[in-house]
């Protein structure tokens, strides 16, 4: 390869490696399939090698794609964040500020907090990035930040504000149908709600008195609003924070033998203290999940 390849090019190469497929590519680019093949078709003459195999299962990335791959997620992240900065340089206080939260904090704690964010700062748009991964500040994936351990990186300002409850809850009509266990043993003979695969590391923190697999469960799934959703259909017993049982008015279940607590972390990279957006955010998030945590005690 001669020079530096054309910005366009690799964002449709990022973009199929993101999607896996042409076509999902270029929906994502929104470009036509044909557009998005010639851009792959002229990079891969440009470098002189293929970038995909193709197969009847799909397509499978080469090694020089996939050695792109961590690069040109970098500079996608990068021009992302240059689109949020601009945006809000050139408006003063507006702008965008893209927040990152887990699933069930993102789904059932924060939307209060950010309408009447809204309400106080229309001119902010919110974008909302919600996994259970930590999303990488130091490459601004996401601007802010709710977390529920103590980050890592130094190059992060981050606040604990408070520590979330976490205990098994179930519905009143399937107390009244099982009964209430007091024991893990009788626990074990109930229907109870958790994880398939992907088992967080805290798991091999906690204590039932027997290992924690997936055998345990009835209801298997990794995704913790549905744990939440079939906790409050009556499925069985799951485990969920307090103040979101207390808001479903679900039934604690051996809450004075078993608990464990999770930090609340304010995060956001340190080169973005000065800006008027961002630290309004980072303050009213501060602000709204401590009194939150507050209510679970």
């Amino acid at each position: 390869m001669s020079g530096p390849a054309d910005w366009d090019l690799l964002q449709s190469l990022h973009a199929v490696l993101e999607a896996g497929s042409f076509s999902a590519a270029a929906r994502l680019r929104r470009l036509t399939q044909p557009t998005l093949g010639r851009h792959i078709d002229q990079l891969e003459r440009q470098l002189g090698a293929p970038l995909f195999l193709r197969s009847p299962r799909g397509l499978k990335p080469t090694d020089l794609a996939l050695a792109f791959r961590p690069h040109l997620a970098d500079m996608a992240a990068a021009a992302q964040a240059a689109g949020r900065d601009a945006t809000g340089a050139a408006s003063g206080e507006g702008g965008v500020v893209r927040l990152a939260a887990s699933e069930i904090i993102g789904i059932e704690v924060l939307p209060d907090m950010l309408a009447s964010f809204n309400r106080a700062n229309p001119g902010i748009d919110v974008e909302m990035v919600l996994s259970n991964k930590n999303e990488d500040l130091t490459r601004r994936d996401a601007d802010v930040a709710v977390r529920m351990s103590r980050p890592t990186q130094n190059s992060l300002v981050a606040k604990k504000v408070g520590e979330l409850t976490i205990g098994f809850h179930a519905t009143p009509e399937y107390v009244a149908r099982k009964g209430l266990p007091k024991t893990f043993d009788e626990l074990a003979e109930h229907t109870l709600i958790g994880f398939d695969r992907d088992f967080p590391d805290l798991v091999n923190e906690l204590s039932i008195g027997r290992p924690i697999t997936r055998e345990l469960f009835a209801l298997r799934t990794d995704n913790d609003v549905a744990q939440l959703a079939a906790m409050r259909a009556g499925f069985g017993i799951g485990a969920c924070q307090r103040q979101i049982g207390q808001r479903f008015g679900l039934v604690p279940i051996m809450a004075d033998v078993f608990s464990f607590k999770l930090d609340i972390w304010i995060c956001m990279h340190e080169t973005l203290r000065g800006s008027a957006r961002m630290r309004l955010m980072f303050d009213h998030l501060s602000q709204e999940l401590g009194a939150y945590a507050a209510l679970g005690k």
